[in-house]
Protein backbone atom coordinates (compact mmCIF):
# COMPACT_ATOMS: atom_id res chain seq x y z
CA UNK A 1 0.00 0.00 0.00
CA UNK A 2 1.30 3.06 -1.59
CA UNK A 3 2.01 6.27 1.71
CA UNK A 4 -0.71 7.96 0.47
CA UNK A 5 -3.23 5.33 0.47
CA UNK A 6 -2.05 4.37 4.00
CA UNK A 7 -2.93 7.93 5.12
CA UNK A 8 -6.40 8.12 3.53
CA UNK A 9 -7.37 4.65 6.06
CA UNK A 10 -7.85 5.34 9.85
CA UNK A 11 -6.36 3.40 13.06
CA UNK A 12 -8.84 0.45 12.36
CA UNK A 13 -8.35 -0.08 8.86
CA UNK A 14 -11.83 1.33 7.21
CA UNK A 15 -11.41 3.85 4.45
CA UNK A 16 -12.16 7.43 4.20
CA UNK A 17 -13.18 8.65 1.32
CA UNK A 18 -15.27 11.46 2.26
CA UNK A 19 -12.53 13.03 5.14
CA UNK A 20 -10.35 15.27 3.61
CA UNK A 21 -7.94 18.22 4.45
CA UNK A 22 -8.58 21.57 2.20
CA UNK A 23 -5.98 22.13 -0.30
CA UNK A 24 -4.83 25.78 0.95
CA UNK A 25 -2.86 26.15 -2.70
CA UNK A 26 -6.47 25.99 -4.41
CA UNK A 27 -7.93 28.35 -1.91
CA UNK A 28 -5.30 30.50 -2.75
CA UNK A 29 -6.09 30.36 -6.48
CA UNK A 30 -9.92 31.04 -5.48
CA UNK A 31 -9.27 34.11 -3.61
CA UNK A 32 -6.96 35.51 -6.18
CA UNK A 33 -9.25 35.00 -8.86
CA UNK A 34 -12.22 36.28 -7.48
CA UNK A 35 -10.62 39.45 -5.89
CA UNK A 36 -8.74 39.66 -8.90
CA UNK A 37 -11.91 39.68 -11.12
CA UNK A 38 -13.70 41.94 -8.60
CA UNK A 39 -10.96 44.11 -8.29
CA UNK A 40 -11.21 44.46 -12.39
CA UNK A 41 -14.81 45.21 -12.55
CA UNK A 42 -14.67 47.91 -10.01
CA UNK A 43 -11.51 49.44 -10.91
CA UNK A 44 -10.54 49.04 -14.35
CA UNK A 45 -13.80 48.83 -15.48
CA UNK A 46 -14.98 51.98 -15.25
CA UNK A 47 -11.05 53.43 -16.37
CA UNK A 48 -10.71 51.02 -19.54
CA UNK A 49 -14.54 51.14 -21.15
CA UNK A 50 -16.98 53.16 -22.19
CA UNK A 51 -19.27 49.62 -21.68
CA UNK A 52 -22.42 50.37 -19.18
CA UNK A 53 -22.54 48.02 -16.99
CA UNK A 54 -19.02 46.64 -17.06
CA UNK A 55 -20.14 43.09 -16.90
CA UNK A 56 -24.03 41.53 -17.04
CA UNK A 57 -25.08 40.09 -14.71
CA UNK A 58 -24.81 36.96 -16.59
CA UNK A 59 -21.04 37.15 -16.81
CA UNK A 60 -20.65 37.35 -13.56
CA UNK A 61 -22.36 34.51 -12.69
CA UNK A 62 -20.88 32.65 -15.02
CA UNK A 63 -17.47 33.45 -13.87
CA UNK A 64 -18.48 32.71 -10.31
CA UNK A 65 -19.62 29.21 -11.10
CA UNK A 66 -16.42 27.92 -13.51
CA UNK A 67 -14.41 29.00 -10.06
CA UNK A 68 -17.07 27.28 -8.27
CA UNK A 69 -16.15 24.09 -10.43
CA UNK A 70 -12.76 24.47 -10.04
CA UNK A 71 -12.78 24.45 -6.44
CA UNK A 72 -15.40 21.20 -6.44
CA UNK A 73 -12.52 19.68 -8.56
CA UNK A 74 -9.11 20.55 -7.41
CA UNK A 75 -9.91 21.45 -3.83
CA UNK A 76 -13.05 18.71 -2.69
CA UNK A 77 -13.97 15.23 -2.19
CA UNK A 78 -13.48 14.97 -5.72
CA UNK A 79 -10.25 15.65 -5.49
CA UNK A 80 -9.21 13.63 -2.60
CA UNK A 81 -10.83 10.08 -3.99
CA UNK A 82 -9.69 10.41 -7.43
CA UNK A 83 -6.16 11.50 -6.36
CA UNK A 84 -5.91 8.56 -3.65
CA UNK A 85 -8.90 5.92 -4.41
CA UNK A 86 -10.43 5.47 -7.77
CA UNK A 87 -8.79 6.66 -11.66
CA UNK A 88 -12.89 6.78 -12.40
CA UNK A 89 -13.53 9.64 -10.25
CA UNK A 90 -9.87 11.03 -11.31
CA UNK A 91 -11.77 11.19 -14.53
CA UNK A 92 -14.75 13.28 -13.38
CA UNK A 93 -11.93 16.14 -12.12
CA UNK A 94 -10.45 15.72 -15.62
CA UNK A 95 -13.31 16.31 -17.19
CA UNK A 96 -14.60 19.06 -14.85
CA UNK A 97 -11.27 21.06 -15.21
CA UNK A 98 -11.07 21.27 -19.33
CA UNK A 99 -14.70 20.71 -20.17
CA UNK A 100 -17.25 22.19 -17.72
CA UNK A 101 -14.95 25.04 -15.39
CA UNK A 102 -13.29 26.46 -18.79
CA UNK A 103 -16.22 27.54 -21.04
CA UNK A 104 -17.90 29.10 -17.75
CA UNK A 105 -14.96 31.02 -17.11
CA UNK A 106 -14.54 32.66 -20.72
CA UNK A 107 -18.66 33.42 -20.62
CA UNK A 108 -17.91 35.14 -17.72
CA UNK A 109 -15.04 37.46 -18.53
CA UNK A 110 -15.98 40.48 -20.42
CA UNK A 111 -14.52 41.35 -24.39
CA UNK A 112 -12.87 44.89 -22.44
CA UNK A 113 -10.62 42.95 -19.88
CA UNK A 114 -9.41 40.07 -22.23
CA UNK A 115 -8.70 42.62 -24.44
CA UNK A 116 -6.59 44.83 -21.34
CA UNK A 117 -5.07 41.40 -20.74
CA UNK A 118 -4.34 40.10 -23.65
CA UNK A 119 -4.29 41.80 -27.36
CA UNK A 120 -2.15 44.78 -25.45
CA UNK A 121 0.33 42.32 -23.99
CA UNK A 122 3.83 40.90 -24.86
CA UNK A 123 2.51 37.39 -25.16
CA UNK A 124 -0.44 38.42 -27.53
CA UNK A 125 1.27 37.20 -30.94
CA UNK A 126 1.61 33.74 -28.93
CA UNK A 127 -1.70 33.74 -27.81
CA UNK A 128 -3.17 34.39 -31.29
CA UNK A 129 -0.82 31.85 -32.75
CA UNK A 130 -2.25 29.00 -29.71
CA UNK A 131 -5.78 29.88 -29.94
CA UNK A 132 -6.37 29.32 -34.24
CA UNK A 133 -8.26 25.78 -34.51
CA UNK A 134 -5.21 23.72 -35.74
CA UNK A 135 -2.91 24.19 -32.70
CA UNK A 136 -5.65 24.36 -30.29
CA UNK A 137 -6.60 21.26 -31.34
CA UNK A 138 -3.41 19.70 -31.32
CA UNK A 139 -1.72 21.25 -28.10
CA UNK A 140 -5.25 20.02 -26.41
CA UNK A 141 -4.85 16.24 -27.22
CA UNK A 142 -1.24 16.05 -26.97
CA UNK A 143 -1.85 17.18 -22.94
CA UNK A 144 -4.39 14.51 -22.76
CA UNK A 145 -2.02 11.51 -24.19
CA UNK A 146 0.26 12.87 -22.06
CA UNK A 147 -1.35 13.02 -18.98
CA UNK A 148 -2.61 9.95 -19.53
CA UNK A 149 0.69 8.40 -19.65
CA UNK A 150 0.78 5.90 -16.83
CA UNK A 151 4.67 7.15 -16.07
CA UNK A 152 2.83 11.03 -15.92
CA UNK A 153 0.31 9.67 -13.58
CA UNK A 154 2.46 8.10 -11.33
CA UNK A 155 4.47 10.85 -10.74
CA UNK A 156 1.76 13.89 -10.19
CA UNK A 157 -0.03 11.55 -8.21
CA UNK A 158 2.82 11.31 -5.89
CA UNK A 159 4.44 14.61 -5.64
CA UNK A 160 1.68 17.61 -4.42
CA UNK A 161 3.68 20.09 -6.22
CA UNK A 162 3.40 18.09 -10.28
CA UNK A 163 0.07 17.57 -9.04
CA UNK A 164 -1.30 21.38 -9.04
CA UNK A 165 1.08 22.30 -12.09
CA UNK A 166 -0.76 19.44 -13.96
CA UNK A 167 -4.44 20.96 -13.09
CA UNK A 168 -3.08 24.09 -14.31
CA UNK A 169 -1.49 22.30 -17.08
CA UNK A 170 -5.04 20.92 -18.08
CA UNK A 171 -7.28 23.91 -17.32
CA UNK A 172 -4.54 26.36 -19.72
CA UNK A 173 -4.65 23.78 -22.40
CA UNK A 174 -8.21 23.84 -22.38
CA UNK A 175 -9.03 27.41 -22.28
CA UNK A 176 -7.12 27.18 -25.48
CA UNK A 177 -9.21 24.96 -26.63
CA UNK A 178 -12.77 26.37 -26.02
CA UNK A 179 -11.10 29.80 -27.13
CA UNK A 180 -12.16 29.26 -31.16
CA UNK A 181 -15.75 28.64 -30.14
CA UNK A 182 -16.52 31.31 -27.35
CA UNK A 183 -13.94 33.92 -27.58
CA UNK A 184 -15.53 37.11 -27.33
CA UNK A 185 -12.71 39.01 -29.15
CA UNK A 186 -12.70 40.16 -32.46
CA UNK A 187 -8.96 40.36 -32.62
CA UNK A 188 -8.79 37.24 -31.53
CA UNK A 189 -11.64 35.82 -33.30
CA UNK A 190 -14.12 32.69 -32.56
CA UNK A 191 -14.98 31.10 -35.70
CA UNK A 192 -18.41 30.53 -37.70
CA UNK A 193 -20.67 28.05 -36.32
CA UNK A 194 -20.13 25.50 -38.76
CA UNK A 195 -16.49 25.58 -37.50
CA UNK A 196 -17.20 25.58 -33.85
CA UNK A 197 -19.60 22.50 -34.24
CA UNK A 198 -17.20 20.57 -36.55
CA UNK A 199 -14.00 21.57 -33.40
CA UNK A 200 -16.63 19.99 -30.69
CA UNK A 201 -17.28 16.84 -33.27
CA UNK A 202 -13.55 16.55 -34.13
CA UNK A 203 -12.78 16.45 -30.65
CA UNK A 204 -15.84 14.10 -29.69
CA UNK A 205 -14.07 11.07 -31.36
CA UNK A 206 -10.52 11.55 -30.42
CA UNK A 207 -10.11 10.92 -27.05
CA UNK A 208 -11.90 7.52 -27.88
CA UNK A 209 -7.75 6.01 -28.57
CA UNK A 210 -6.94 6.52 -25.00
CA UNK A 211 -10.32 5.47 -23.72
CA UNK A 212 -10.23 2.49 -25.50
CA UNK A 213 -6.33 1.80 -23.76
CA UNK A 214 -8.79 1.86 -20.46
CA UNK A 215 -11.64 0.53 -21.15
CA UNK A 216 -10.42 -2.86 -23.14
CA UNK A 217 -7.43 -3.52 -21.60
CA UNK A 218 -7.72 -6.58 -19.18
CA UNK A 219 -4.84 -5.39 -16.28
CA UNK A 220 -4.62 -2.20 -14.16
CA UNK A 221 -2.62 0.21 -16.63
CA UNK A 222 -1.59 2.23 -13.36
CA UNK A 223 0.26 0.70 -10.47
CA UNK A 224 -0.53 3.72 -8.17
CA UNK A 225 -4.73 2.61 -8.64
CA UNK A 226 -3.82 -0.95 -8.67
CA UNK A 227 -1.99 -0.76 -4.86
CA UNK A 228 -4.94 1.87 -3.65
CA UNK A 229 -7.24 0.30 -1.14
CA UNK A 230 -10.23 -1.06 -3.01
CA UNK A 231 -13.43 1.67 -2.57
CA UNK A 232 -17.62 0.59 -2.81
CA UNK A 233 -16.34 -2.77 -4.23
CA UNK A 234 -14.74 -1.59 -7.90
CA UNK A 235 -11.73 -3.48 -8.45
CA UNK A 236 -8.82 -2.42 -10.02
CA UNK A 237 -9.98 -2.70 -13.68
CA UNK A 238 -13.27 -2.25 -13.24
CA UNK A 239 -12.62 1.37 -11.69
CA UNK A 240 -10.20 1.73 -15.01
CA UNK A 241 -13.02 0.73 -17.28
CA UNK A 242 -15.50 3.31 -15.64
CA UNK A 243 -12.99 5.67 -16.28
CA UNK A 244 -12.47 4.55 -20.15
CA UNK A 245 -15.96 4.85 -20.50
CA UNK A 246 -16.72 8.38 -19.10
CA UNK A 247 -13.56 9.50 -20.92
CA UNK A 248 -15.79 8.20 -24.66
CA UNK A 249 -19.08 8.61 -23.67
CA UNK A 250 -19.54 11.18 -21.09
CA UNK A 251 -17.28 13.87 -22.52
CA UNK A 252 -18.88 13.31 -25.64
CA UNK A 253 -22.40 13.76 -24.46
CA UNK A 254 -21.32 16.65 -23.43
CA UNK A 255 -19.81 17.78 -26.51
CA UNK A 256 -22.73 16.60 -28.71
CA UNK A 257 -25.38 18.81 -25.88
CA UNK A 258 -22.68 21.98 -26.86
CA UNK A 259 -23.22 21.01 -30.47
CA UNK A 260 -27.09 21.45 -30.36
CA UNK A 261 -26.96 24.31 -28.74
CA UNK A 262 -24.97 26.22 -31.16
CA UNK A 263 -26.76 24.67 -33.92
CA UNK A 264 -29.82 26.23 -32.36
CA UNK A 265 -28.14 29.50 -31.85
CA UNK A 266 -27.38 29.22 -35.15
CA UNK A 267 -30.28 28.62 -36.33
CA UNK A 268 -32.13 31.54 -34.32
CA UNK A 269 -29.45 34.33 -35.76
CA UNK A 270 -30.01 32.84 -39.29
CA UNK A 271 -33.96 32.95 -38.72
CA UNK A 272 -34.17 36.28 -36.81
CA UNK A 273 -31.26 38.43 -37.79
CA UNK A 274 -29.79 38.54 -34.62
CA UNK A 275 -25.89 39.40 -33.67
CA UNK A 276 -23.57 37.24 -33.08
CA UNK A 277 -24.29 37.02 -29.23
CA UNK A 278 -20.19 36.50 -28.12
CA UNK A 279 -19.40 39.55 -29.70
CA UNK A 280 -22.84 41.45 -28.77
CA UNK A 281 -22.91 41.99 -25.55
CA UNK A 282 -19.84 43.92 -25.50
CA UNK A 283 -20.20 45.58 -28.30
CA UNK A 284 -23.95 47.26 -27.86
CA UNK A 285 -22.88 49.18 -24.63
CA UNK A 286 -19.69 50.37 -26.38
CA UNK A 287 -22.32 51.36 -29.38
CA UNK A 288 -24.04 53.13 -27.71
CA UNK A 289 -21.68 55.41 -25.97
CA UNK A 290 -19.64 55.60 -28.22
CA UNK A 291 -19.94 59.31 -29.93
CA UNK A 292 -21.57 59.91 -33.17
CA UNK A 293 -19.38 61.13 -36.09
Amino acid sequence: MTALAAAATDAVGELQPWVWTPRPDVMLLVVVLVGGYSYALSTWGPRLTAQRPVATASQRWFFLLGVGVLWAAAGGPIDHIGETYLVSVHMVQFMLLTLVAPPLLLLGLPGWLLRNLLVHSPAYRIVRALTRQLPAIVLFNFVIVFTMWPVVVEVYLRNGLAHFGMHALWVTAALIWWWPILSPLPELPHLSYPRRMLHLFAQSFVPTVPASFLTFSSEPLYRFYAEAPRLWGLSAVVDQRVAGLLMKIGAGLLLWAVIAALFFRWHHEEETGAPDWVYWRDAASELDDAPLS
